[in-house]
């Protein structure tokens, strides 16, 4: 079982910047995949970027270079820099785990947490 905190979320005007952090427990946190979804009020949610347990890196098309996914796995921690914030990405973001591989599908994903709000202002 993972348990998966997440924080970092705010409010911030566009063009700014937050870094997401989601700490997880247990002792096997190399192994997962960790993703980051979102989801905006009426709309599903969506993917957003995912780093499997080598460090390998996927993105969402529409956040591509101005988010960083990363891990430190000594931490048990994942991390969502996002850099120029649009009103757009204002969701809740949520981080989840897998093992080993990451998978653009929710529901592909075993364990949730609770999610942050970012709220971007324009």
């Amino acid at each position: 079982q993972v348990q998966l905190v997440e924080s970092g979320g705010g409010l911030v005007q566009a063009g700014g910047s937050l870094r997401l952090s989601c700490a997880a427990s247990g002792r096997t946190f190399s192994r997962y995949a960790m993703g980051w979804f979102r989801q905006a009020p009426g709309k599903e949610r969506e993917f957003v970027s995912a780093i499997d347990w080598a460090g390998g890196t996927t993105y969402y098309a529409d956040v591509k270079g101005r988010i960083t996914i990363s891990r430190d796995n000594a931490k048990n921690t994942v991390y969502l820099q996002m850099n120029s914030l649009k009103p757009e990405d204002t969701a809740v973001y949520y981080c989840a785990a897998r093992n080993y591989y990451s998978d653009y599908d929710a529901l592909k994903y075993d364990y949730w947490g609770q999610g942050t709000q970012v709220t971007v202002s324009s």
